[in-house]
């Protein structure tokens, strides 16, 4: 006879499961993210929205993605994480040769879409006493 800790249970199996294709989804945002900033030449979209909503859109999703491939991860350096890793798109577009525009205003608006889930998520935390 084995004893129950000997045996992972199916539901571990499927949140194992979950949290990798969540993490992979992540990764693979981020990265379409920094691809779409740094193309000389971005795709256009028909009635595409202004530059400034696809970045809150864009850190809107990763801090989504982000907490929910890493919960254990602190909200506050998910947020930190994602505001270097916008700062670094605004440096990398300052190159020359990208022809693209660099615009401090593009990371001020990535940072407010990361606290916007930061706080979203602590008052949910809290409103179900996981705070």
């Amino acid at each position: 006879m084995t004893r129950s800790s000997d045996r992972s249970s199916p539901a571990s199996g499927d949140r194992s499961r979950w949290s990798v294709f969540l993490r992979a989804l992540f990764w693979l945002t981020l990265l379409a993210v920094l691809t779409l900033a740094i193309l000389p030449h971005p795709p256009y979209w028909p009635n595409e929205l202004s530059d400034k909503v696809q970045h809150f859109v864009a850190f809107l999703c990763l801090m989504l993605l982000g907490s929910a491939a890493y919960p254990h991860l602190s909200l506050v350096k998910l947020a930190l994480g994602l505001a270097v890793f916008g700062a670094l798109i605004e440096i990398i577009q300052a190159v020359p040769a990208l022809r693209r525009d660099s615009d401090w205003l593009d990371w001020v608006v990535d940072v407010a879409a990361a606290l916007c889930v930061l706080l979203a998520l602590l008052v949910w935390r809290r409103l179900r006493g996981k705070a």
